[in-house]
């Protein structure tokens, strides 16, 4: 039996974080493909009694759950690049702007996404300035937390691919070169970087997620 096993999905940037992670420390783990939408499985649900979804991280037989608090564990727990910075100044800011991630960013942008009308350009203003905040943090860095990959790179990762992709399927537009230089340099900088690269998202399989789920949409229009 693996000592590392991660319940996720392929196609949920929460889950990837923890497999960036994991590859980033050179974490040999098994992967376990949860059916979040359908039939999540009885492990999960065992393992993840309260939230009852993904990522989970089972350690010796030991279940971690929340992304955030699974990327702290993981970093304190092997060798390796670190995730979080040393100083403890730096690693109260990484903490301050991977939450500002997950409920500012995260919520807004999901809601330009899948919101039609009125609903939707609100969104897609709430996500703009959102993203403008970000924007103002990347000045002369190459990520977020200097000169390589750190937490707050990581939880990102839902800017750099899952935002993106929606974005060119539904042709609007957020997250353009003209208003956010740097973020794009970002994204290009992170989607380039070997870890990245080498283990990329499935982008056919979100792609025909995405398409069902504008399907949906529009349907309910």
């Amino acid at each position: 039996m693996a000592e590392v096993k991660l319940f996720g999905s392929s196609g949920s940037p929460f889950s990837r974080r923890i497999e960036v992670a994991l590859k980033l420390k050179g974490v040999e783990y098994e992967f376990i493909e949860e059916d979040i939408y359908n039939k999540k499985s009885p492990l999960l649900l065992k393992y993840n009694p309260v939230h009852k979804k993904v990522p989970v991280l089972l350690h010796n037989g030991k279940p971690i759950c929340e992304s955030l608090v699974i990327l702290e564990y993981i970093d304190e727990t092997w060798e390796g690049p670190s995730i979080l910075p040393k100083d403890p100044y730096e690693r109260a800011m990484a903490r301050f702007w991977v939450k500002f991630l997950d409920e500012k960013c995260f919520p807004a942008m999901w809601q330009a996404c899948w919101s039609i009308g009125e609903e939707q350009e609100k969104a897609k203003e709430e996500a703009t300035e959102f993203l403008k905040i970000l924007e103002g943090t990347l000045s002369g860095k190459k990520f977020f937390g200097g000169d390589s990959i750190g937490m707050v790179d990581i939880g990102a990762n839902f800017i750099a691919y899952w935002f993106m992709l929606p974005q060119e399927l539904a042709g609007f537009e957020v997250l353009t070169k003209e208003k956010f230089p740097k973020l794009n340099e970002w994204k290009n900088e992170y989607l380039n970087c070997s870890i990245i690269k080498e283990n990329p998202p499935l982008k056919d399989k979100l792609t025909a997620l995405f398409r069902a789920r504008f399907q949906a949409v529009g349907a309910a229009k």
